[in-house]
């Protein structure tokens, strides 16, 4: 975990199965809009989670907020050791005395930094992705095929690593004034890179994608994706149980990448209406166009990231530079410094990017019960999120900690839908036939 974080900062700037099946009384044909109220509806939904699976799901999702905590912590930690052991100097030198090419030495270091990153932060990423997934049954890995997945997101972590911090650090020294701006611009390259590479070349290292063959299944999902003008031909599902228990759908891709696919989870725990509704959430990023929004948004938070990390950097290499043997901006040896500054205001800056990724989420969510029309489907899959995710937090804590809706907002919304699209009991159901 400390590995894809430091990773992804130098990116950006460097289940319940009772209650999976829980079942909400529909409204009675009788039902109208002004006889069924959506905040006794979404109470009533609550009310179907037992109190303890409630309190499991809360423990689980509080001490997220801990985690995040330290992960910030032990990354800092590792900054802060490397810089004042002189640690980070030596791997320098060591790149230095290696070639005399600077691009070679920036990627010789960036390696060592790595493999080095990731072998002090394991004893956090072991807790956090392997003890605790398995101390509250999300996980259903043994250690071997874990660690062996964790040497292989090594592997690519490495490589992305080396490409973008070479990139970096190349701008630093052709830019050694304005490298914060050139160094977003290459942040929003690289991350839309990311979003057209990855679902083709790297996600399948990790799981085996098959094409969905069950009719029932696949023929409506591809019905919602031709009518919102979604360029795919095949529903992939993708072996996930193997893993983890969560369910889990997206649709992926950029330029002829795009791919819907679908955990097998879903597929054993789910209904079709609850199906529907996911995909038709997924779909909803795509039609939304969530991945270029996003690249946009988080690149002007890297903006201001980057502004920052210029302000403080000049003054702490002035201030400990010499101490430290780090020469300035285009010297790998002040990596652990950016490193430090960026997860610093990653950590502050927490409210902001979770509230602009949970934005779109609740778009999601809004295009797919218009297009799902599946209100009581929406609810049942919050409900096996909840597993994982406080249903029903503080308003401050949904601010801070939550990058998408809570369950509660989640169900609130559905059943408000719902209400508005009463008296039919059966939405999707044809118009009777007339003689």
């Amino acid at each position: 975990m400390i590995l894809r974080c430091i990773l992804a900062i130098v990116l950006v700037g460097l289940a319940f199965s009772s209650v999976a099946h829980a079942q909400v009384p529909s409204p009675s044909p009788t039902e109208t809009a002004t006889g069924f109220d959506p905040v006794q509806a979404t109470k009533a939904w609550l009310d179907t989670v037992p109190a303890d699976q409630r309190a499991k799901s809360n423990a689980y999702f509080e001490g997220g907020y801990w985690l995040l905590l330290w992960n910030f912590l032990v990354a800092a930690v590792i900054a802060i050791f490397l810089l004042a052991s002189k640690l980070s100097a030596r791997l320098r030198d060591f790149a230095e005395r290696m070639t005399k090419f600077k691009t070679l030495q920036v990627a010789i270091y960036t390696v060592c930094f790595l493999l080095i990153v990731a072998a002090l932060g394991f004893p956090l990423t072991l807790y956090e992705d392997f003890i605790r997934e398995h101390q509250y049954g999300f996980a259903t890995q043994t250690f071997a095929p874990w660690f062996a997945q964790q040497l292989t997101g090594l592997m690519v972590g490495l490589i992305a690593g080396v490409v973008a911090v070479s990139i970096l650090y190349a701008v630093f020294r052709r830019a050694p004034r304005t490298w914060w701006i050139w160094g977003t611009l290459v942040t929003v390259v690289l991350s839309f890179l990311g979003n057209f590479i990855a679902p083709v070349y790297v996600e399948p290292l990790f799981n085996t994608y098959k094409p969905l063959t069950d009719p029932k299944i696949r023929d409506p999902i591809l019905a919602m994706a031709q009518a919102n003008q979604i360029p795919v031909k095949q529903v992939f599902e993708v072996d996930a149980s193997r893993q983890t228990t969560r369910v889990s759908a997206n649709v992926a891709g950029i330029l002829g990448t795009t791919r819907i696919a679908l955990n097998d989870n879903l597929l054993t725990r789910c209904t079709l209406p609850e199906i529907r509704e996911v995909m038709a959430h997924e779909m909803g990023h795509y039609v939304l166009n969530h991945g270029g929004k996003l690249t946009i948004y988080l690149g002007v938070v890297a903006l201001f990231g980057f502004a920052f990390a210029r302000f403080v950097f000049d003054r702490a290499v002035r201030r400990w530079g010499e101490k430290w043997r780090v020469r300035g901006i285009d010297d790998p040896a002040g990596l652990p410094l950016l490193m430090l500054i960026f997860v610093t205001f990653t950590f502050l800056t927490t409210p902001v990017q979770n509230s602009i990724v949970r934005t779109t989420e609740r778009e999601a969510d809004q295009f797919g019960i218009n297009t799902s029309r599946e209100p009581d489907g929406a609810c049942k899959v919050a409900l096996k999120l909840g597993a994982y995710r406080k249903l029903d937090p503080t308003p401050l804590e949904e601010f801070i900690f939550f990058d998408h809706p809570s369950g509660r907002a989640r169900i609130q919304m559905a059943m408000d839908w719902k209400a508005a699209h009463l008296p039919c009991p059966n939405l999707d159901a044809p118009e009777p036939a007339t003689d």
